[in-house]
């Protein structure tokens, strides 16, 4: 387990004070315009070395990123772009970082958009996180009053604006073309790529939208050096990182950790356990809705990390797990998933506009054991069809649930077709 002095957010369930006063006390701000006059070149050398990958989902290496963007300005400005829309159901590791240590997002903003030559940046945060917005707005007047954002922020020398713009509720709009089309007063509607944000992004100008967390803990890898967070986890999967876990556990929680932690020993020490028990497990989705259910027998030796969960045929996503015992229809979930992404889509692409509804359908035949056999490969066969076949990933989100469903419950799904048809139950579920 990860020992407090590790922990890089150190008020993540508000007991402290959460001012800039408390922020300071706790270790932030200190020494911010030391770590800007290094240099950008070191900041982005220091950020690689880290080993820290993107904290929203996705994993790509965060130094890598920022390394993109143009060294020299060709006129246009620079911009940051933070992600602070949430939206993955299950996912609630941002919003503690927003309303209880704002002060770590506002320094890593600063340090971040230096490393990238902008001199402003824009955080995108959700529709329906209003106290989030509040605090996380009081913060950023706090900095204002303070001189640490604004002409020469910190004492920089960097002139730096930050600016909080609220969404208006949309999934769509956690994906960074949508966010950027959002933020621009345009319908969220995902872009083509290329032109990738770093070359053209907010208002066609260079850009980098990074998640919350990733901006947040690079301050203290910076103060504390790459190789001490490069020392938690296991290589390519390195640091600590916000988890979370909600449904069938005694305690849902937020934690930070390190990387590479086992499910189970996770699940026991910080969620309580699981209700009934470790043998009442029935299934877990690892890191927010789009990624393939585990079933418990893979759950006693998951890792959670971004390289097993890959190898596993599920996702890490962004490590916020649903946990779900033997009381779940777990058809019933993913379809209620289902549900959501087809809600969710935003329409632009035929594959997800028509195969979110259509699979939606299919699987609301299979709750009900309405359906027939054959229709299970049928499905699995369209979710292949919109897997990357979209502009954006919500294709893939939506069709991912539902292959690991049919890859881990079949036998569950054909029981409940033969006993609506039949009225008797298969030899398996009678032993249960």
């Amino acid at each position: 387990m990860l020992k407090d002095e590790d922990r890089i957010f150190t008020n993540l369930y508000g007991m402290d004070d959460r001012t800039l006063a408390g922020a300071r006390r706790r270790g932030h701000w200190d020494g911010t315009a030391d770590i800007i006059g290094k240099g950008r070149d070191w900041i982005i050398n220091e950020m690689k070395a880290s080993g820290l990958r993107g904290r929203g989902g996705a994993g790509f290496p965060t130094g890598l990123k920022w390394s993109f963007m143009p060294k020299e300005s060709d006129g246009r400005p620079h911009y940051l772009v933070i992600n602070a829309d949430e939206s993955e159901p299950a996912t609630c590791k941002d919003r503690e970082i927003m309303r209880h240590d704002p002060h770590t997002l506002i320094e890593g903003a600063l340090i971040a958009s230096f490393a990238m030559g902008a001199h402003a940046s824009y955080i995108y945060i959700r529709g329906e996180f209003i106290r989030e917005r509040e605090a996380l707005q009081a913060a950023i007047d706090e900095c204002y009053d303070a001189g640490l954002l604004g002409k020469n922020a910190a004492g920089t020398g960097w002139d730096f604006d930050l600016y909080l713009h609220h969404g208006a509720g949309a999934y769509i709009c956690g994906e960074e073309t949508a966010l950027l089309e959002s933020l621009e007063g345009r319908k969220g509607m995902p872009r083509m790529k290329p032109p990738f944000p770093a070359g053209a992004g907010l208002y066609g100008c260079p850009t980098t939208v990074n998640n919350v967390e990733s901006i947040a803990v690079a301050p203290t890898i910076l103060r504390r050096g790459a190789s001490w967070f490069s020392s938690f986890g296991r290589p390519n999967n390195v640091g600590t990182k916000l988890f979370a876990m909600t449904g069938h556990v005694n305690t849902p929680c937020v934690i930070e950790e390190s990387m590479s932690m086992s499910m189970r020993e996770m699940i026991e020490k910080h969620g309580g356990g699981v209700r009934g028990g470790w043998d009442n497990l029935k299934a877990v989705i690892p890191g927010g809705a789009s990624c393939p259910v585990l079933p418990k027998h893979m759950c006693e030796e998951a890792i959670m990390d971004f390289d097993w969960m890959r190898e596993n045929r599920s996702s890490m996503g962004t490590g916020c797990m649903i946990v779900m015992d033997q009381s779940t229809d777990v058809i019933k979930a993913i379809w209620r998933l289902a549900k959501f992404f087809k809600h969710e889509s935003c329409g632009q692409c035929t594959p997800c506009r028509e195969g979110t509804g259509w699979m939606m359908r299919v699987m609301e035949r299979l709750v009900t054991g309405e359906a027939e056999v054959e229709e299970i490969d049928m499905l699995l066969s369209v979710t292949k069809q919109v897997e990357g076949h979209t502009i954006c990933a919500l294709g893939d989100a939506a069709a991912w649930p539902i292959q690991g469903l049919i890859r881990h419950f079949r036998d569950e799904i054909e029981d409940r077709i033969k006993y609506t048809k039949t009225g008797r139950v298969s030899a398996a579920v009678a032993a249960e």
